[in-house]
């Protein structure tokens, strides 16, 4: 069942599950998957965390809790969520040791609310690693523009990050400076950087859902064959833009001292249009110090009938540029297009946390002791 993935791992693509619930961890199941499917770190974010919570699965002792409390429904979002990060953490931690801290982790978002408020959502992130307590987590700050100056100050700080939310080469390119900014900064302030990690997360999917609608709405044999070539080309042609920072005399100088790269973090691979194969964006985003970070379908598909043929990034290059030239020609606009998928993404993440405090808030108040 496990070869593809093993062979994924032996490529240098660590293998993260997008997705995390109290029973995923009290049924032992993650534990499984780090046993059997070469499972090496979790990501969650406001969207999970909503599906989790309004399951009620494993919930309810802890929000009875809460409600007896008193507490606030933002308390207590925090209590449970930081609570199965820490849980899921503490079963990580064999692998965060056994490879010495790059892998292993667990991450936790700062409330989508923040996404444009720079000293507030550096203040989370100091907060949320207060909360959770273990060294195996990555605080996610999303590559906004208030966000990139927030991702600089908290690594300085010497808290490990997961920048997510990232759609245009432009940005992500922002932030590998912000990410060797707060090296800088941590050097400066005399940490050891060499416990401080990052992945740059990098949607995939999304970018061909909204591309191959308006290659649809173009119609021609020009636009058709474009189709399902946007997401691929772009998140290649961001390997190499990492290639190149990751070889500049600015980082040489870090890495002497201890810093570790910013892998790039292939995000939102689960498959949207049915007409592709439905472990595309793990096949062909195949290169070395990478994660891919899957929901459970499509790490089940990977293992299940993943075709890993090598390296499927470096040398492809020249072929993603001219791809992405070619939607130019047509008239989409790659800038407009990225954009609007960064500000749907934050919208997207703050409804679902409005949408888990409405639910949990429902919850405390059901649950509350009568007066």
């Amino acid at each position: 069942m496990t070869d593809a993935l093993k062979r994924l791992s032996e490529e240098g693509v660590a293998i993260w599950l997008d997705d995390l619930s109290r029973k995923r961890i009290t049924s032992g199941n993650l534990r499984e998957l780090i046993d059997d499917s070469h499972v090496v770190g979790v990501t969650t974010n406001p969207s999970i965390f909503q599906k989790a919570i309004s399951s009620g699965d494993g919930y309810e002792q802890q929000l009875s809790d809460l409600a007896v409390r008193k507490v606030t429904v933002e308390e207590a979002i925090r209590m449970i969520t930081t609570a199965d990060v820490r849980d899921a953490a503490d079963i990580l931690r064999p692998v965060f040791d056994a490879t010495d801290g790059q892998d292993g982790r667990v991450s936790i978002e700062v409330d989508p609310r923040l996404a444009h408020d720079t000293h507030a959502t550096v203040a989370e992130a100091k907060q949320l690693a207060w909360l959770v307590d273990r060294p195996n987590t990555l605080i996610k700050i999303p590559a906004t523009m208030a966000g990139l100056p927030a991702i600089s100050e908290t690594l300085g700080l010497g808290i490990s990050v997961n920048v997510t939310l990232i759609f245009s080469l432009e940005r992500y390119r922002a932030v590998m400076d912000a990410y060797l900014t707060g090296l800088e900064k941590a050097k400066a302030a005399g940490l050891d950087l060499s416990l401080i990690h990052s992945v740059a997360s990098f949607f995939v999917s999304r970018v061909d859902t909204e591309i191959d609608k308006r290659l649809d709405a173009l119609g021609t044999e020009e636009a058709k064959a474009l189709r399902g070539k946007a997401a691929l080309a772009n998140a290649r042609l961001a390997y190499q833009a990492y290639e190149e920072v990751f070889s500049s005399d600015r980082w040489l100088a870090l890495e002497k001292a201890g810093a570790n790269k910013q892998r790039p973090l292939w995000a939102s691979t689960g498959v949207k249009d049915p007409a592709y194969k439905d472990t595309l964006y793990v096949d062909d985003l195949v290169a070395p110090n990478t994660v891919n970070t899957m929901p459970e379908g499509t790490l089940e598909a990977a293992a299940d009938h993943g075709d890993v043929k090598g390296d499927t990034v470096r040398g492809t290059y020249e072929q993603a540029k001219a791809e992405l030239d070619a939607l130019e020609k047509l008239g989409i606009s790659y800038d407009e297009v990225v954009q609007l998928l960064e500000d749907e993404g934050v919208d997207k993440f703050e409804a679902s946390w409005n949408d888990l405090l409405k639910s949990t808030e429902a919850e405390l108040k059901r649950l509350a002791p009568e007066a």
